[in-house]
């Protein structure tokens, strides 16, 4: 973890490993608010990118208890993930890491079984999506 990120590496490519998290994210019922494509922007620009790609999810049942506690974990809220390939050809998919964010905006005990319940969440959502389920 790097600066309160979680990367895990993928067995699958980029495109499938979003395609996957995406499914994933669906399956438990998650709304996705946003897939965005960084490559195919920096490509529209004439711009070279290797496979980078953001999925905005949650729902609000997680997220508001947060942001009751402390309104600037919006800031961070709905999720993100990242999915992205290296330099090396390696594919990783990133992500926040909930505690992190609980500390970033001190949101307290109050709050910290729905922390806890987010990093449960997010990973079983990498693992399905990399394949170490």
């Amino acid at each position: 973890m790097t600066d309160g990120m979680t990367a895990v590496a993928s067995r699958f490519g980029a495109k499938e490993t979003m395609d996957r998290l995406e499914a994933e994210v669906k399956a438990k019922g998650l709304t996705v608010f946003a897939r965005i494509d960084h490559a195919a922007g920096a490509a529209a620009v004439g711009m070279p990118l290797r496979p980078t790609e953001v999925l905005i999810f949650g729902n609000a049942r997680g997220g508001t208890p947060l942001m009751q506690s402390n309104q600037t974990a919006g800031i961070d809220l709905p999720l993100k993930a990242l999915v992205y390939q290296d330099a090396a050809g390696k594919v990783w998919l990133a992500y926040n890491d909930p505690d992190w964010i609980a500390q970033r905006h001190e949101l307290g005990e109050a709050v910290a079984a729905n922390v806890q319940a987010l990093t449960k969440v997010l990973e079983g959502l990498a693992a399905g999506a990399v394949g170490k389920q």
